[in-house]
């Protein structure tokens, strides 16, 4: 059912336009920040014990990791590393789930790991963007 708010509906047909026209490296941005947004609400709903705020947003971080891993291309070799972390968090992840005394703990640290590989992510594009310097 589309959003009954104009405003709403213009926000979505922006953000639609943002992902249609976005550039791979960018889409991949997209998706930590994503992570980065539903992780910390995950927090949030763990903080608040609301545990219907806490799955809901564990279950998109843990769709956004899926996602990333299921799309790596392996012929490069770096791919391999990417995907080690990738089940690493995903592993952490599960265990939030399933262990909620170490919940929080778990969820800081996958939030922590996501924001340096986006950080990361921001360099590697700031290096591509720049020319290439003659040898």
């Amino acid at each position: 059912m589309p959003p009954r708010n104009p405003y709403a509906r213009q926000m979505n047909q922006y953000q639609n336009n943002k992902i249609q026209t976005a550039r791979p490296e960018e889409l991949t941005l997209m998706l930590y920040d994503g992570a980065i947004k539903f992780c910390n609400l995950a927090i949030m709903g763990l903080e608040q014990s609301d545990e219907s705020k806490f799955t809901t947003n564990l279950l998109k971080v843990e769709n956004i990791i899926d996602y990333l891993n299921n799309t790596l291309d392996m012929k490069y070799p770096v791919a391999k590393d990417f995907e080690n972390v990738y089940n690493y968090l995903m592993q952490r992840l599960v265990e939030a789930d399933l262990k909620r005394e170490y919940a929080l703990e778990n969820m800081n640290e996958v939030n922590k790991h996501i924001h340096t590989m986006r950080d990361t992510w921001v360099e590697a594009m700031k290096l591509a963007r720049q020319p290439k310097q003659p040898a």
